[in-house]
């Protein structure tokens, strides 16, 4: 295939790349500030932050899932250049987010205390009372979530990741002034880090909103969508976003249970693997940044009608990430070696950590690129409800299941634990391997 052929030049992917693994850095980074901002309002602010935190990620990736389901869609239309179509689809994509946030804030808001009694009735009752003003707050941001997301998948959708990562970065030195500000200068405690997450979010939601009805762009909002459901289009999103959103719940769910599975083996094992689980979050930047470029990259091609390059890309988009994750995953184990000598924890427990990340590390370098992005880029080309299925039966049948004999029946602890969700990645990323190689993926339609 000839260089001017191609319709993503090295330096295409290059910008889209860089700018979002920044992004994505930065936003973990953040995280990590938010909760050590919060320690120094008492263990129980930190407590409560954590648990809230666990319960928004399921809304978040609903969230997340129908931005994805919408971003496939936009890709799809840009790659045919029908940018009219393009933008409805966008729009719709708005009016959905709006919609559904608007439903999910105010069905927690309505039920916070019996949802929060329910999930952690045993909580002391410092610990509760944090984590009702910290769900009170996030859900009023709810909706600044649902529209931020809708935005950055526009932009994402046609290669502009410059301007969300600028926009991360403005947004998440807002986000951690206000928790200063709330922390130590106001006093406030819980609301003191719930308020700037509210502001910061509103404001990036404000923010990339106006930016996508700019007409520069090659593809924006358009106002008149914006008053009336085009249920054709609707059907298109929804059609990939359900299945993602089903996927993420059945994940998160499966987490929540392993962490009670974690709460078995002790106190050393437990905090080894909370320290480790936020190393894995690092670890897995690059694999985390890729799932955006296929959607794009492919949804594009597929849009096309570009079959071999589509195919071309699936392959070029797969070395990257392996080459880039191999050397990240390395990089961050190196660290991690350095960071746990200023640890105050047990020689038992670092020797732990270390055993957990390696583990988590080569695999997440060789095994989860064909495990999610390039699953990501099989839904892109329209194969949602293979890749789904087969997510959901690894999620369950193998993490779940496997994690349950290995750490208990096997009595492996945690090692059980993060074998089993490497095995869960090597199968998931097999089947998925020989799917795109099958070519079966070209069959499908999206628009």
């Amino acid at each position: 295939m000839e260089q001017h052929e191609k319709l993503f030049s090295n330096e295409n992917l290059k910008a889209m790349i860089i700018p979002l693994f920044l992004e994505q850095l930065l936003v973990a980074l953040v995280g990590i500030a938010d909760i050590f901002i919060a320690g120094f309002v008492g263990e129980a602010a930190v407590s409560g932050v954590s648990l809230v935190n666990a319960f928004n990620s399921i809304f978040i990736y609903w969230f997340m899932a129908l931005a994805s389901g919408g971003a496939v869609v936009i890709s799809q239309y840009i790659g045919r250049r029908d940018t009219q179509r393009a933008g409805a689809a966008a729009t719709q994509l708005l009016l959905a987010g709006i919609l559904f946030s608007l439903v999910s804030a105010l069905v927690v808001l309505l039920t916070q205390t019996s949802l929060l009694t329910l999930m952690f009735g045993c909580v002391e009752d410092d610990v509760m009372e944090a984590c009702l003003v910290y769900l009170r707050i996030s859900a009023y941001s709810y909706p600044a979530l649902a529209v931020y997301n809708v935005g950055a998948a526009l932009y994402r959708s046609f290669g502009k990741t410059v301007t969300t990562m600028r926009l991360a970065i403005l947004v998440n030195t807002i986000n951690v002034a206000g928790n200063c500000i709330g922390v130590f200068v106001l006093n406030a405690g819980v609301a003191g880090v719930a308020w700037p997450s509210l502001i910061s979010r509103s404001f990036a939601a404000a923010v990339i909103t106006l930016l996508c009805f700019s007409k520069k762009n090659p593809v924006s909002y358009v106002k008149e969508q914006l008053v009336r459901l085009d249920w054709n289009l609707q059907k298109q999103i929804l059609r990939i976003a359900v299945p993602n959103g089903v996927e993420s719940s059945v994940f998160q769910l499966v987490k929540v249970a392993l962490s009670s599975v974690v709460a078995l083996f002790g106190t050393y094992q437990i905090a080894a693997n909370g320290v480790a689980q936020s190393i894995w979050s690092l670890a897995a930047l690059v694999s985390v940044t890729m799932g955006p470029v296929f959607i794009t990259v492919i949804g594009q091609c597929m849009g096309a009608g570009a079959l071999e390059q589509a195919e071309f890309y699936f392959k070029k988009l797969l070395r990257y990430t392996l080459i880039f994750g191999v050397a990240w995953n390395a990089l961050i184990f190196g660290v991690t070696l350095v960071l746990l000598q200023f640890y105050s924890l047990a020689e038992e427990t670092k020797q732990l950590i270390i055993w957990l990340v390696l583990i988590h590390n080569i695999f997440n370098g060789v095994a989860f690129p064909y495990a999610d992005p390039l699953g990501k880029g099989l839904r892109a080309a329209g194969d949602i409800s293979f890749t789904t299925l087969i997510s959901l039966f690894t999620t369950v049948g193998v993490r779940l299941v496997l994690s349950v004999f290995l750490g208990i029946t096997l009595h492996m602890g945690v090692i059980g634990i993060a074998v089993a969700m490497c095995l869960d990645w090597v199968i998931r990323g097999l089947i998925f391997a020989r799917r795109q190689k099958s070519g079966k993926w070209k069959t499908f339609k999206v628009i």
